[in-house]
């Protein structure tokens, strides 16, 4: 309800089939790893659009007009976006708008992701934003889009209601969508018989007709909401293979449904406005699932208008046989098929009138089933179930020099061989002569590792330690060997761990530890690389998980001495999003997917929990040393 002089709640239209021989809008748009549909520019429309006039069953290469696009093709035929050096397949949509909307004037409304780059909102979006601009709202609220964003126009902003964080955003003028009039297109039936629309009875049509049909079919299963007394879908025959995509009925001709309909699953979430910094003009390389508005007989997946939200569809069927099952993504990397080769060959085929059924990725399964208060259990041999890192200041400054003489002996006739810290002959002066001047360090000076045996110039090894992390701990250059007890720069949190009654995949017998670390935002101290600057943290609390057996106990147990020590996060570059001064792991792996390891961060991993008790050794970390 809009007040004078206050912000307006926008109710979201449901958008129809436009009216025959009616101008309208046309924005094409792709569907996103987070099931929203992301326009292309106008520029990339207006180019599909000329395609399309001239085949209809062609494809676009997007590369002609947008060089950052070059590696993806749509084709048309199947409405599909494909991504040539990957084969990832995304749907991709034909949408209608009023030429008065937002892309009919050529209005794009951004926001700025943390990158510093300025990101479109879907389309929808960018139409309720503009309406309530040029009606001179203050504010808008976006609840009703299922977002919990306000946009503030005198102060071009976007907060979120739960987190109060503010992100800025702004408005600028492009080219206009391509615009078109008259009705609108019907479908293009795959092989069919003679002039009268019937489809031919021979065996090879009726199976080409079938394939089509799931073809036609897939971007429906995945849109369209189950009906709400819908029966339960018949079992798959025996000899189906798993993970098959099952289709509906295709209106493409008359006859006997050939495939059974899936059971629907609940819908996925809305998206927030400001959850994925991806540019609309680069489609992702993921894999996505299906949205938009359920197809109309006799009108195929051109004209798909309507900004319904995705719906998941978990559904097996049997796939006709000789028909070649090939995976759309191939996450794990295990199928036999490499999936720019399958995504290729499964165009080639639809193309020239063969049958081909895509498979659907398996999803990761990050979370085990929950877990009750009373069924959360400590760790047999662990004490306590947290530990807290508080904010440490710097060590009283140990001086360098007597840190280094601690560890090395000195070594009155070096070899002739080259000190690997500088690169100068030992039996000459450091590199560091001149630069870096110590009471009591000559340059000439050279001394040995006690425990490993190399040798150093005692001034590069001064050098080395003034520039590190300066805790009286000193780690060999050559072979990483760790004199002293070495800390990190990690920021203040908590780490919680307990057991839950859940099995991981290898370990059927045994319960679960599952370790919960939460480090919160703050300001950068005097060992960061930015002291006195904010910090991110993202994705916390992040949980991981570990056997509940001997050698994931132990494991258990370093990792909780790495904690104290500072050594599982640093502040850094994260090398998935590319943000600076943000939390990130410091090279001792965790594994984050409780129940697979289609992102090579679950189980099973017959080697996981040696590796990473290497990786801690690495860092100093180990009952050995502990001892010791």
């Amino acid at each position: 309800m809009s007040r004078p002089g206050q912000g307006v709640m926008m109710p979201v239209n449901g958008l129809g089939f436009p009216p025959q021989n009616v101008a309208r809008v046309v924005v094409w748009e792709w569907l996103n790893e987070h099931s929203r549909w992301r326009p292309y520019t106008a520029t990339v429309c207006h180019h599909i659009e000329n395609v399309l006039k001239e085949d209809a069953r062609g494809s676009v290469v997007l590369g002609q007009v947008d060089t950052q696009l070059v590696p993806y093709i749509i084709d048309l035929q199947s409405m599909h976006q494909f991504r040539q050096d990957t084969g990832t397949m995304r749907p991709v949509r034909r949408n209608f708008y009023d030429p008065s909307s937002a892309p009919g004037k050529g209005i794009v409304w951004e926001w700025e992701n943390d990158g510093g780059a300025w990101t479109a909102y879907d389309m929808d979006i960018c139409i309720t934003i503009q309406n309530a601009y040029e009606k001179q709202h203050p504010w808008l609220d976006l609840s009703s889009l299922g977002f919990c964003y306000l946009i503030y126009f005198n102060s071009m902003s976007q907060m979120n209601r739960q987190t109060r964080r503010r992100r800025r955003l702004r408005r600028r003028l492009d080219l206009a969508y391509p615009l078109t009039v008259g009705s609108i297109p019907k479908s293009q039936s795959w092989p069919v018989g003679a002039s009268s629309g019937q489809p031919c009875s021979c065996q090879q049509c009726l199976l080409v007709n079938s394939t089509r049909a799931a073809s036609n079919a897939i971007l429906a299963s995945q849109r369209r909401k189950a009906p709400p007394a819908a029966p339960p879908p018949p079992p798959p025959p025996p000899g189906g293979p798993p993970g098959a995509l099952a289709v509906r009925p295709s209106a493409t001709f008359a006859g006997a449904a050939l495939w059974a309909a899936p059971a629907a699953g609940p819908a996925e979430p809305a998206q927030p406005p400001g959850a994925s910094p991806r540019s609309p003009s680069a489609p992702g390389g993921g894999g996505g699932g299906g949205g938009g508005g359920a197809p109309t007989p006799g009108q195929n997946n051109l004209n798909r208008p309507g900004p319904q939200r995705a719906t998941g569809v978990s559904a097996r069927a049997s796939i006709p046989p000789g028909v070649p099952a090939l995976p759309v993504k191939n996450l794990n990397g295990t199928g036999p098929v490499h999936p720019a080769l399958a995504g290729m060959t499964g165009i080639l085929l639809c193309a020239a009138g063969l049958p081909v059924c895509l498979t659907r990725a398996p999803k990761p399964i990050l979370h085990p089933p929950p877990v009750s208060k009373s069924d959360v259990k400590p760790v047999p041999g662990v004490p306590g179930v947290c530990r807290k890192t508080k904010k440490k200041h710097l060590k009283k400054s140990k001086n360098p020099e007597d840190v280094v003489r601690r560890y090395m002996q000195k070594v009155k006739n070096p070899p002739d061989e080259d000190c690997t810290i500088c690169m100068e002959r030992l039996v000459t002066a450091s590199g560091y002569e001149g630069v870096l001047r110590h009471k009591g360090v000559r340059p000439e000076l050279v001394g040995r590792l006690g425990r490993c045996g190399h040798m150093y110039h005692l001034l590069c090894l001064v050098a080395m330690y003034s520039n590190g992390n300066k805790d009286g701990s000193l780690q060999c250059p050559t072979c990483k060997a760790i004199y002293g007890e070495k800390t990190g720069t990690q920021p203040p949190g908590k780490m919680r761990f307990h057991l839950i009654p859940h099995s991981l995949p290898g370990f059927a017998d045994t319960q679960t530890i599952r370790i919960v670390y939460d480090i919160p935002t703050g300001i950068q101290g005097p060992e960061h690389p930015n002291p006195g600057k904010k910090f991110t943290a993202r994705g916390f609390p992040r949980h991981c998980y570990l056997p509940n057996n001997e050698k994931g106990r132990k494991v258990l147990r370093l990792l909780i001495t790495a904690w104290e020590r500072r050594l599982i996060f640093t502040i850094g570059t994260s090398n998935t999003t590319g943000e600076s001064d943000t939390v990130v792991w410091n090279e001792i792996h965790h594994k984050t997917e409780f129940g697979s390891n289609l992102t090579g961060h679950g189980y099973p991993d017959a080697s996981y929990l040696d590796n990473v008790l290497a990786e801690l050794t690495a860092q100093g970390v180990s009952e050995a040393a502990a001892k010791a």
